[in-house]
């Protein structure tokens, strides 16, 4: 597989009103973007931190994946995101080595990145993130 870098770090906040204020008045980043990403359930907001980006969901609805998330764990840390050269290539490389894929095949995230998850089960509990920009 080709990482050529961490896309992004997710963290699931309750509010993105009541968190974005937090990166930019300490942390001093300012929020670039917010996104809602309905068939994901989820309004995304994104702050760069050198090649890096941080990326703050909050819910949309209670039954979806960062509500239950929410739910379960509180806020924090919801998934680690590498960015790859060809996604499908990964997915495949990725399964033939074993582990869970959440997506067998990519669908579209925000950004208009091409993302897909493998299962926190196989991947030592972290779930992690494969996406590809084919917009560069």
């Amino acid at each position: 597989m080709n990482i050529s870098h961490i896309e992004h770090i997710g963290i699931a906040v309750r509010s993105l009103d009541e968190s974005i204020p937090y990166y930019e008045k300490v942390l001093g980043l300012k929020c670039y973007a917010i996104e809602e990403v309905g068939d994901q359930k989820v309004k995304t907001a994104f702050f760069m931190v050198g090649q890096t980006k941080i990326e703050l969901l909050e819910t949309t609805d209670d039954e979806g994946p960062i509500g239950k998330f929410l739910d379960k764990k509180g806020e924090g840390i919801h998934h680690i995101a590498f960015a790859v050269k060809d996604i499908e290539d990964a997915l495949k490389e990725t399964e033939s080595k074993g582990i869970r894929l959440i997506d067998k095949t990519p669908r579209k995230g925000a950004e208009k990145l091409d993302i897909a998850f493998l299962h926190p089960k196989s991947t030592y509990g972290v779930l992690t993130e494969l996406c590809e920009n084919k917009n560069q």
